[in-house]
């Protein structure tokens, strides 16, 4: 089963977020503190498939701080940060710090939950085929009767 780690400090988001991801059969777990959801990451048995994370909590660099340390804990982690203040130097950051996706909010006429349950199937793809790819590279090292 997929694992997932929402992590917004509007409690209200983090629940929607979190129903609308269940419908889908994931596993959720909630963060509403930058502190919480990064103990969250370091203390997992497992790490998590993906996590969405807001880009502004008590920090304004609270979701890259989220992403720092997911990618740390497990390079294949697929990280998607969501925003209510969009612009195009903060994508691009994020983006080159390696979240799978950058998501608004608000935008008009969109169903900003059915776009992240979309996007986490996205993610999970990514996530599936990365670490088949290291897997048979690993295989290939070891030769043959390995």
């Amino acid at each position: 089963m997929c694992k997932i780690l929402i992590v917004d400090d509007e409690g209200e988001v983090a629940g929607a977020i979190q129903r609308r991801l269940q419908r889908e059969g994931y596993q959720i777990e909630t963060a509403v503190k930058l502190d919480e959801a990064l103990a969250k990451i370091q203390e997992a048995g497992q790490p998590y498939d993906v996590i969405v994370t807001d880009m502004v909590m008590e920090e304004a660099e609270s979701g890259m701080e989220v992403l720092k340390r997911a990618m740390i804990r497990d390079i294949f982690t697929e990280v998607i940060v969501l925003t209510a203040y969009g612009n195009v130097a903060n994508a691009v950051e994020c983006m080159k710090r390696g979240a799978f996706d950058y998501v608004e909010k608000n935008i008009p006429g969109v169903d900003v939950y059915d776009l992240l349950a979309l996007k986490v199937e996205q993610a999970l793809e990514r996530r599936r085929g990365s670490v088949e790819t290291m897997r048979r590279l690993d295989t290939r090292q070891q030769g043959p009767g390995a």
